[in-house]
């Protein structure tokens, strides 16, 4: 119709002068009705007879699209145009070209920019295919113009993956790795890939991959490819790769190689003969293999010497061989393996494979004082040769990474050396979930003990999921190896480095005696207090360390921890009293003093007594010229006005000597961060939490501004690095406060919370802080805002730990949802809806394992595959444990797990790790055998 009204028709016609009383019907032809068989009465249109034939109508009376398509169609064309232009105007332009890539994503989902035929549309719009072969063909046109960029090679090589077999895929990555041999990041993808391929993966040839990574990047920094020259922090790289690879053996059960490639590694760094020092690194390892394979005691055995004092000792016509004492015999090993043999069969092997990894760790190596051979050797599995080890020992020239490699090394053992495992294998070496357990923090906020081991079992542990990891230290030869290791490598360094050393050595045996406490074993705390007591006192009387108040700490907090607190005191004052007239200049006496003073406050959960007069006294006595003698009464009010004075003007001084330099050395760091913490605290006990408060406030905006400058985003330089991690632990300190305040008084919850939100969105790799969130945020009835800012985080932090305690957080709401469910410990009765909590686990396990961290971190699957167990559904239980072997198939862990909740399938799994050459100590065989016994 036009607009008044007349019907308008295919054909013209003259307009009519008389009115129209109604509108006429014309049809598009003005022909005589035809009749048929389909249409007797002649009364169908074409369009209906064509139905009624199950015919379409022809392609020329297709319908218009709808304006709003078409106009969204236009839009993206106009993108795709502008793209194309671009890049023909900047082929050079990677990140340009990684746009045009993702940008691809946007267009599909589009309906039908590139349809051709109707009907195609749909199909295409849901086509993964059609997205995957339009990002190839840009990528090969990008790659054409940037023959040189990895970039483009590798986002190429990920695409592929959906098309190629493994095989190819194995290919191509080789190529690539041939034409890039410098490229330490490339090393550390192609490693991944190879380590994650179910298909083609076995433990020795990616063992013997790692091996040749560590040679070839050796020759690249020694010079000796002369077409790739080494690129900036080739060295930091490949210590990196080496710590993933002993974490890789570590994990496969391989213990022993693992150890032996620290041992070796020791050695080949601190004692090198110094005639062989200046060859390059091929040439240095070959030097070292007749030390390797001489029997000669190595790192961590008794009576090492180094490669050193023996290459000397060679050239002079080799050892004098002492008869060793008899006592020093080592006892003969507990052979009942099996304590009760009435158990079901899988519970037996594992608790046998668990008992022989916990005591097998070490190489084995013949004793000659017994005449032992090397086929005296039950399992040959556990001798080490040279060839397992040669290829990936490395020269570290750097003396920072030097120290690292002996602080990995104990970290390996079970020492909390406080070294965090490289960004790069961090995730890879995740395997216990001890990340979650609060430990002490809920006893003692302000004084808890926390060693951190990053998610990373230690040495031949092996244990189930759940079980806490408290530090309760190897067995009898382990322990020896331990000291040996320490008495071995603390005359090597000196200064901070070995004060560091003798702190982590006497942080660890105080684990034990907190693992004694924890599960009130009174005979052996006595026994450990006593050992620890003894090392403590040792190593203070060693002069370097009698000024050293680092361990002077650990000594009275050891005391005090064994309930003598009075000895401890004077342990205090006598540590303080030889600190004489230093103020608040010395980092460590400021530590020192603000533990004695935490230790006093915590001692009462009253806040004002006695206790706080005696914290009040430390932290006063701390700014004052004359040394600190013992507690003799309250502090006068004149006395607390000059020290607060004092405080200020030293946080004052540190702030601006902070901001004025470029960078930010370590000396200052610690000042700033011991005397904030300090001046917090006597806020906190003098004034109240508002004023400890505001002291963080205010050292927060002015770092906060140095840190993060407006408009720069994160800061990435070392220093601002530095002032991050100083900012770090002054929220500890203040959450801490704050925790403290909320356990002693009634105070709201909304500051705690707001605080830990704001340090997260910060630090989201920090454990101590998620912890505290989550429990916090347990107490709550409404899940919606932790929900909120845990999906605020995850979409914004590349770290894993947001998705781990995310997880967590629901898991135990979902435990505090069935506790109340349950009615005296029975069945669940579902009175309050589940409100869909399992699916939303579900979902966030798999959300986060979309990420390659998620993908291939082991503390990740084990979790969603107890789950799932948990849930009773063993068949997608089963589902999930093969897909966790197609991105982790080096994890025994893993494997152990599937043999404790599918016992049925303990043939298959052993038989599995069988082909995978996992470590299996006791095979199945055997196990019959002892059995039968």
């Amino acid at each position: 119709m036009n607009i008044d009204g007349a019907a308008i028709s295919s054909k013209t016609e003259p307009p009519s002068s008389e009115p129209i009383s109604f509108i006429p019907v014309k049809d598009l032809e003005d022909a005589a009705p035809v009749t048929t068989w389909l249409n007797p009465l002649g009364i169908y249109d074409q369009s209906t007879t064509q139905w009624l034939q199950g015919q379409g109508p022809p392609e020329q009376e297709s319908k218009q699209p709808d304006t709003q398509p078409d106009s969204e169609s236009a839009a993206l064309k106009a993108k795709v145009e502008e793209f194309n232009r671009r890049v023909r105007e900047n082929p050079r332009d990677t990140q340009l070209w990684m746009a045009f890539v993702a940008f691809q994503d946007e267009v599909m989902k589009s309906p039908g920019l590139y349809a051709i035929e109707e009907g195609e549309q749909e199909k295409r719009k849901r086509s993964l295919k059609l997205i995957l072969e339009k990002k190839l063909a840009i990528l090969e046109r990008a790659i054409e113009s940037n023959q040189s960029s990895v970039d483009l090679k590798l986002a190429k090589l990920k695409l592929c993956t959906e098309f190629w077999e493994p095989s190819t895929l194995v290919k191509e990555w080789q190529k690539l790795i041939f034409l890039h041999p410098n490229n330490t990041a490339l090393w550390q993808k192609y490693l991944l890939f190879c380590q994650s391929q179910f298909s083609t993966f076995s433990i020795s040839k990616i063992h013997s991959l790692y091996g040749k990574c560590l040679s070839t990047l050796s020759a690249v920094k020694d010079g000796s490819i002369l077409s790739h020259p080494a690129l900036p922090g080739t060295e930091e790289a490949m210590f990196a790769l080496f710590l993933q690879q002993c974490h890789f053996l570590r994990q496969a059960g391989h213990s022993e190689k693992a150890v032996s490639l620290f041992q070796a590694m020791v050695d080949f760094t601190f004692f090198k003969p110094d005639s062989v020092k200046d060859l390059p690194t091929k040439g240095q390892v070959e030097f070292f293999e007749p030390f390797w394979d001489s029997g000669e005691p190595r790192a961590g055995e008794k009576g090492a010497r180094g490669w050193k004092a023996w290459m000397h000792q060679q050239e002079r016509g080799g050892w004098v061989v002492i008869d060793p004492d008899e006592d020093d015999d080592e006892p003969e090993e507990d052979d009942q393996e099996i304590k009760d043999k009435t158990l079901p069969r899988w519970q037996i092997w594992l608790a046998a494979e668990r008992s022989r990894d916990q005591r097998h760790w070490r190489p084995w190596r013949p004793d000659k004082t017994k005449k032992q051979t090397e086929e005296d050797c039950e399992d040959p599995e556990r001798q080490v040769l040279f060839d397992d080890i040669g290829q990936s020992l490395i020269r570290l020239s750097s003396h920072n990474l030097q120290f690292q490699l002996v602080e990995a090394f104990l970290q390996f053992l079970g020492v909390p050396s406080g070294l965090t495992p490289p960004a790069s294998c961090l995730y890879l070496a995740m395997d216990e979930n001890s990340i979650f357990d609060n430990g002490l923090y809920d006893e003692k906020p302000l004084t808890f003990f926390n060693p951190s081991f990053s998610g990373a079992s230690c040495v031949g542990r092996m244990d189930r999921l759940g079980c806490p990891r408290w530090t309760r230290g190897q067995n009898r030869e382990g322990e020896e190896f331990i000291r040996n290791v320490f008495h071995l490598v603390m005359p090597l360094f000196s200064g901070k480095e070995k004060s560091q050393l003798c702190f982590s050595w006497l942080q660890y045996e105080i684990a034990k005696v907190i693992w004694c406490l924890h599960t009130k074993n009174k005979k052996r705390l006595k026994s450990q207090g006593k050992n620890c007591k003894k090392l403590a006192k040792n190593l203070l009387k060693e002069p370097e360390n009698h000024n050293n108040f680092c361990l002077w700490k650990q000594y009275a907090h050891l005391e005090w921890l064994l309930g003598n607190t009075e000895d401890a005191r004077k342990v205090f004052d006598t540590a303080l009293g030889m600190a004489g007239s230093r103020e608040l200049k010395d980092s460590d006496l400021c530590e020192l003093s603000l533990l004695y003073a935490e230790l006093e406050v915590e001692l009462s959960l009253e806040v004002r007594g006695a206790a706080t007069a005696r914290a009040v006294h430390i932290l006063t006595k701390l700014t004052e010229s004359s040394p600190c003698g013992p507690y003799t009464g309250q502090v006068l009010a004149v006395h607390i006005l000059k020290a607060r004075k004092a405080y200020e003007h030293a946080l004052q001084d540190c702030l601006g000597d902070s901001c004025v330099s470029d960078s930010a050395p370590t000396d200052s760091c610690s000042r700033l961060i011991s005397l904030a913490k300090c001046f917090m605290l006597f806020q906190y006990l003098t004034t109240g939490i508002d004023a400890a408060v505001r002291i963080y406030e205010q050292v927060f905006a002015k770092l906060n501004s140095y840190v993060f400058p407006e408009g720069s985003g994160e800061g990435d330089s070392a220093s601002s690095q530095s002032w991050t991690s100083v900012l770090e632990a002054i929220t500890l300190m203040h959450t801490s406060l704050l925790r403290f305040h909320m356990k002693v008084s009634v105070y709201p919850l909304a500051p705690l919370r707001e605080a830990l939100s704001q340090a997260l969105k910060l630090y989201p790799g920090n454990h101590v802080l998620w912890r505290s969130y989550v429990q916090i945020q347990n107490k709550s009835h409404s899940a919606s805002k932790t929900r909120r800012f845990f999906d605020t985080i995850t979409r914004s932090a590349k770290a894993l730990e947001p998705w781990l305690f995310a997880i967590e957080a629901e898991k135990l709401r979902k435990r505090l949802v069935e506790t109340v469910q349950r009615l005296d410990g029975r069945e669940i009765h579902a009175t309050i809806p589940e409100t869909g909590l399992t699916h939303r686990i579900q979902a966030l396990f798999e959300n986060a394992m979309r990420s390659d961290s998620g993908s291939q971190c082991p503390l990740l699957w084990r979790m969603y595959l107890n789950f799932l167990v948990s849930l009773g559904n063993k068949e997608r239980s089963k589902g999930v444990f093969y897909k966790a072997l197609q991105n982790c198939p080096w994890a025994k862990v893993l494997y152990l797990d599937a043999v404790e909740y599918f016992p049925d399938e303990m043939q298959e799994i052993l038989d599995l790790m069988t082909e995978k050459e996992l470590r299996v100590r006791l095979p199945l065989e055997e196990l019959e055998l002892l059995l039968e016994d």
